[in-house]
């Protein structure tokens, strides 16, 4: 985990977070910092109806520190052209960042929101386990035939199932900041 990535927890454990960030997956420290981002940008809309100037830039300069983790987080070696992809993406969102802070624009908050918004709703889609497909296959109907059953058994084998995985620990600074700012 990434210096970034780390100030973002340490900063998160700050707030009273700690079981949640001690006990939790590297997978679900990243949906904290998406939701984390996503709450601070409403809090920044909020900010600039009610004219207040530094709470706006407050808002926006955390959840430019939590894009920082989000980009922090990437494996670039390993990641290939996805993770090169999310990389440009986080830099085009916290430019779109500075940007809406210097022109009060809810319109570039509301762009940057939908863009985060897309990014967790693909990330929140990786983590399915195996229990998770069968529920799906199972749900829908019970086979009936010997090729409806080879389906629902061929649905359960394409879905890759997590496996456990140790608690991340804050390893950097920037992390530690990314998860302050999501927590305050």
């Amino acid at each position: 985990m990434s210096a970034k990535m780390n100030s973002a927890l340490s900063s998160y454990s700050d707030y009273g977070y700690n079981s949640e960030i001690e006990y939790a997956d590297p997978h679900r420290l990243i949906q904290m910092l998406f939701e984390g981002a996503l709450k601070r940008i409403s809090f920044a809309k909020g900010a600039m109806q009610r004219k207040d100037i530094a709470g706006k830039g407050k808002y926006i300069s955390q959840t430019i520190d939590i894009v920082g983790g989000l980009s922090a987080s990437l494996d670039m070696e390993n990641g290939g052209e996805i993770s090169q992809n999310l990389a440009s993406l986080y830099d085009y969102i916290s430019r779109r960042l500075v940007t809406a802070n210097l022109e009060n624009s809810e319109e570039i908050l509301n762009e940057v929101s939908d863009l985060l918004r897309d990014v967790k709703t693909a990330w929140d889609a990786i983590n399915v386990t195996s229990e998770e497909a069968v529920e799906v296959a199972t749900e829908t109907k019970v086979p009936e035939t010997m090729e409806q059953t080879a389906q629902a058994v061929e649905k359960i084998e394409e879905t890759p199932a997590t496996k456990p995985v140790k608690p991340a620990k804050p390893v950097n600074a920037r992390a530690n900041r990314a998860l302050k700012a999501y927590s305050s």
